[in-house]
């Protein structure tokens, strides 16, 4: 894994046919080729535990770990295994099964301040699902959405983001955006928009920063004195903070709350729940006109929901959380001490919760760099090491972790020597990964051409 010799051929060939078949060459923007260095974005054959090899046979621990949709590792056996037993009688039927009953008993036990929940397959169906929710209880438009990366594919989020083609202005100006751990910065949209704001959503914590003292609750005060909804995105921190959501941990009760992510370690399935009285607004049981609030075909598909079951059945009998936070923390503390060692501790850092850890690289200013991030993932890549964070599954052992480690000791003489230049001539290889979310494309080259 070590040899820094890798061919990339066959993956570049097939990003190639990608590009051309598929806009943006991938299905997802945080898995674009623009995501990693040129040339060098591996295209995956298999998984198991944390490790992973693409088409030309290369092996890697990997990072990020599906999107931080992996907390068991790849092929995790007793979940793989009961999806199997739930798809050989059959995946999708034209009444409910008794697995939707199972799994929404399991759920609701799991999340004692939810009193109904709602089955679907991506995080964007749930999110949107919960403002279309408030919408209706409020009879109010806006939304106060805080700042961070990501909340949905639909226009209510997108159009506040650098994407935002396509989305009528009108959507845009009903999403209005407030700062995490700044109440007043709340405060001054309520007393802005007095009355019309139905929601309000945010990640309870994120992997850079916990709530301060005193702000989820003054949000929950904030929520209940202007009359609308707190809601609580849990697709990062369920199953990660803990199998029992950021509300559990923090003890705070959202109206909403939006999973998905590790709670089908890497199967589809995500999920809305929330108090019964706005809930129910999209069953039968209401006297008030109802909510067109969920209604997937593969929503309740038996496969993921068995894959759910079995998650939360190893999260009742072991402590996935405890792995990933151990190996999290050596692995953070691992690498800072080789940053001090050589010198950049101030421009190469591991930073964030130790399940959620990411990687800050900065240039010789000290200034958040795409460019350094570019020469750190090349470094790592060419070592064996794929990840665009260092997000750790309960799967990364030892010998992941000190394969890792060994990867940042023979990259950072080479980010030194980048830091020290001031400059990447020489040993970039090719153009700065992008954000994700951006309004230009400004391609680089296509792989393959």
């Amino acid at each position: 894994m070590s040899d820094p010799a890798r061919s990339f051929a066959e993956s570049n060939r097939l990003q190639a046919d990608l590009h051309r078949m598929v806009p943006g060459g991938a299905h997802t923007y945080a898995r674009g080729a623009d995501q990693y260095p040129d040339d060098m974005a591996p295209v995956l054959v298999r998984g198991a535990g944390a490790r992973v090899w693409d088409a030309d046979g290369n092996e890697y621990v990997e990072y990020g770990i599906g999107l931080r949709s992996v907390t068991l590792g790849h092929g995790f056996a007793p979940v793989v295994d009961a999806a199997c037993a739930a798809i050989a009688d059959g995946m999708n039927f034209s009444r409910p099964t008794v697995v939707e009953v199972a799994a929404a008993e399991d759920f609701l036990a799991l999340v004692p301040s939810a009193e109904m929940v709602k089955f679907a397959k991506n995080g964007s169906d749930v999110t949107t699902a919960a403002i279309r929710l408030a919408r209706a209880a409020t009879g109010r438009e806006k939304i106060a959405i805080c700042n961070h990366p990501f909340f949905s594919v639909d226009d209510w989020f997108i159009g506040a983001t650098d994407m935002s083609g396509g989305i009528p202005a009108d959507v845009v100006q009903k999403g209005l955006r407030f700062s995490y751990n700044d109440i007043d910065s709340l405060h001054a949209l309520f007393d802005a928009h007095p009355g019309e704001i139905c929601a309000v959503i945010l990640e309870a914590a994120t992997a850079t920063a916990e709530p301060a003292p005193g702000f989820l609750e003054s949000v929950r005060e904030l929520c209940d004195a202007q009359g609308a909804l707190l809601v609580f995105d849990e697709m990062i921190t369920g199953f990660r903070w803990s199998e029992h959501g950021a509300q559990g941990l923090y003890g705070i009760t959202p109206d909403l709350s939006c999973w998905g992510k590790a709670m089908g370690n890497g199967f589809p399935v995500s999920a809305l729940a929330g108090k019964r009285e706005y809930m129910e607004l999209g069953g039968l049981n209401t006297d008030r006109d109802r909510v067109f609030l969920l209604s997937t075909t593969h929503g309740p598909e038996t496969g993921s929901l068995a894959a759910f079951r079995a998650v939360v059945e190893a999260y009742r009998t072991g402590s996935p959380i405890a792995a990933m936070e151990t190996a999290g923390r050596r692995l953070a503390d691992g690498v800072n001490a080789l940053s001090a060692e050589f010198g950049v501790d101030d421009r190469l850092e591991v930073i964030g919760r130790p399940s959620c850890l990411v990687f800050v690289t900065r240039d010789p200013q000290g200034v958040p760099s795409q460019a350094y991030r570019t020469l750190f993932l090349q470094e790592m890549l060419e070592r064996g090491v794929l990840g665009q964070s260092f997000v750790t599954s309960a799967a990364h052992t030892d010998d992941d972790i000190d394969h890792t480690i060994d990867a940042v000791r023979a990259a950072l003489p080479i980010y030194r020597q980048a830091l020290e230049a001031g400059t990447l001539d020489g040993l970039l290889r090719g153009r700065p990964v992008a954000p994700a979310l951006r309004r230009l494309a400004q391609p680089r080259r296509l792989l393959g051409s």
